[in-house]
């Protein structure tokens, strides 16, 4: 079952010549035309991979220059894509049929194989292809971890295009401890919260700021958009050049924010940070693509240090984090009239918005324990001054820890769902 196994995805960029290059592009071409044939077959009709499988399989082989296992892929591609446009419309939300555009192949343990030196083995629509691996030079980079350990198993990865270069994302999974299966929900939490003027605040009140990250973003994208409307061969170059300053230097500030997140958990002495689910974080953010991707990406830095590190990373539901009071549970939009400023107006308590909504995520955690089917949750929530519980319970940090005015015990509440 998925639920028991750990899964991580590491990337790297592939080094390919001009043949490897063709039928790279080639195959991500039809992977996308078969993907929708399947689609426009099972829209309306069914969602499942078992269904949408049998349906459509015979005419994306005939259809396309897949392989027969890219041809099953894509199937279950277009299952999955299907199922996550009902699942939006039972949430209210308007969905209308896939479309695949995004440059991206879907790779398995069949159409993919690793190698101990560093090369990677891909199906393409005529032949394989054996591509470097455009590791780090330091031995101790983060891929290495899974790549060179036995207990990491190679699962379904993706390949994506981008600006001329190929990222190989390969997931990897491990069998989960028995510790690791017995979730139950005590201990400390962290709670994180995500965003564009401050890319990481915690529950303790430390604020990793996205300012400089946000202009700079805009300012690779301005540069990328100059270059790709020249068209020229230079231009080309110099993109590619660019594409990766931009990329070695959003991975620093990540690898940055990832660190000091870790450390402030480990600060508080918590056993979860919590974040908020990422799934629509572009939408509740207004973020652009690249925001988007450097929030997933900080995540999943935060996860695997955090785990090294004995500390588990989880996601809870995002809704209403940024308008309810962290200190009474009063909800409203009213509450957050600014993108900075929350003011209750209820009991009228002020706070940074990032940072209430920071304690929103954690206390949320909290809440889930307290109730689990098995009521064991006795978890508290990590704050600058102290830990809190959801009845109110508050117990102060040691001498050592500064206090905060803003945090202070919240009030005994009748439901504590709330």
């Amino acid at each position: 079952m998925a639920d028991d196994y750990v899964r991580r995805t590491a990337i790297t960029r592939l080094s390919v010549d001009g043949e490897q290059r063709e039928l790279l592009e080639e195959t991500i071409s039809e992977w996308k035309r078969g993907c929708q044939l399947a689609t426009d077959m099972a829209w309306g009709k069914c969602n499942a991979k078992s269904d949408v499988q049998p349906l459509a399989y015979d005419d994306v082989r005939e259809e396309t220059d897949l392989g027969s296992q890219h041809a099953i892929l894509a199937t279950h591609q277009a299952a999955q894509a299907i199922t996550g446009c009902l699942e939006r419309r039972s949430n209210g939300k308007q969905a209308s049929k896939p479309t695949f555009t995004a440059p991206t192949v879907t790779y398995d343990t069949r159409t993919m194989t690793l190698f101990d030196d560093d090369t990677v083995s891909l199906s393409t629509t005529e032949s394989r292809v054996r591509c470097e691996l455009a590791l780090p030079e330091a031995e101790d980079g983060y891929q290495r971890q899974y790549l060179d350990a036995d207990n990491w198993s190679v699962t379904e990865s993706t390949l994506t295009a981008r600006d001329g270069d190929y990222f190989l994302h390969i997931g990897f999974r491990r069998p989960k401890t028995d510790i690791e299966r017995d979730t139950a929900e005590d201990g400390t939490v962290l709670g994180v919260d995500l965003g564009i003027e401050n890319l990481a605040v915690t529950s303790t009140a430390y604020f990793f700021s996205g300012r400089e990250l946000t202009h700079n973003l805009r300012e690779f994208e301005k540069v990328r958009a100059g270059l790709q409307q020249a068209g020229t061969r230079s231009a080309h170059r110099t993109l590619k050049q660019s594409s990766g300053r931009e990329l070695r230097y959003v991975r620093d500030v990540l690898h940055q924010a990832s660190n000091a997140i870790v450390d402030e958990a480990l600060r508080y002495e918590c056993d979860v940070i919590a974040f908020e689910d990422l799934t629509d974080i572009r939408d509740r953010t207004g973020a652009s693509w690249g925001h988007k991707w450097a929030f997933r990406t900080l995540y999943e830095q935060v996860e695997y240090k955090a785990e090294a590190a004995g500390v588990s990373v989880k996601q809870v539901g995002s809704a209403y984090t940024s308008q309810r009071c962290a200190e009474c549970g009063f909800t409203a939009e009213e509450n957050r009239a600014t993108r900075n400023d929350f003011r209750c107006v209820k009991c009228e308590s002020e706070a940074n918005a990032d940072y209430n909504a920071a304690k929103n995520i954690g206390m949320r955690y909290v809440r889930r324990g307290q109730q689990s089917s098995r009521r064991t949750g006795d978890s508290q929530l990590a704050l600058k001054s102290g830990t809190v519980t959801p009845s109110g319970g508050f117990t102060a940090h040691p001498d050592r820890f500064e206090a905060e005015l803003t945090d202070k015990p919240l009030p005994q509440r009748a439901n504590p769902s709330g």
